[in-house]
């Protein structure tokens, strides 16, 4: 069943197999293919990108439910699917530094953005990552005419460190000092984790 994570404005569920079918209907839009660095899969290959994102030890991965959106009462162990508006992830796969991750924010729902979902899931993924993982910096790998998210990423303090040309891609990084852990749980507030 997974974890479960829930803030004022969102829940984090897992990816589970009843959130493919929106998800894979998200990825037909070339402007999210664009933004997300991703390529387009069958159905099919959806199915099984979500089995291996689920059993990868170095992947997080939630799925973001607006909580507004949900039909009754919130439930721990149910997709929830009415309510999915995107996803965020983190990625463990530097071999030289297994405290570092990567972290991805998608808000796919038009009609989600700009509502403060993604900057919750965000520092609720951060708070996560940070007990559960141990990890001491984050990376976010953004496209340079992303503003939205590379100004939610300054606003929690992540710090260019890159940029490339050729990707168009902007790197960012935020080094987790115990301050800084201790102002992420602070803006996190009272996050409920379900397990």
């Amino acid at each position: 069943m997974g974890v479960s994570l829930e803030g004022s404005k969102v829940i984090l569920v897992a990816y589970m197999k009843q959130h493919v079918l929106n998800y894979h209907q998200w990825m037909q839009d070339p402007s999210l293919l664009q933004a997300t660095g991703s390529d387009p899969l069958t159905l099919e290959e959806e199915y099984q990108m979500q089995l291996s994102w689920t059993q990868d030890p170095l992947k997080s991965t939630f799925i973001i439910l607006d909580k507004d959106l949900i039909s009754g009462k919130f439930n721990h162990g149910d997709p929830h699917v009415e309510a999915m508006v995107g996803d965020v992830n983190i990625y463990m796969n530097d071999s030289e530094d297994s405290q570092l991750a990567e972290i991805e924010i998608m808000i796919a729902e038009p009609k989600s953005r700009g509502k403060g979902l993604g900057m919750e899931s965000v520092l609720m993924m951060l708070v996560f990552a940070i007990e559960t993982h141990k990890i001491n910096t984050f990376r976010a790998k953004i496209g340079d005419s992303n503003e939205a998210s590379l100004n939610m990423f300054r606003k929690l303090g992540f710090k260019e460190v890159s940029h490339s040309e050729i990707f168009k891609e902007v790197t960012l990084e935020l080094p987790v000092t115990a301050e800084k852990s201790k102002e992420l749980l602070q803006l996190v507030g009272n996050m409920v984790k379900y397990a």
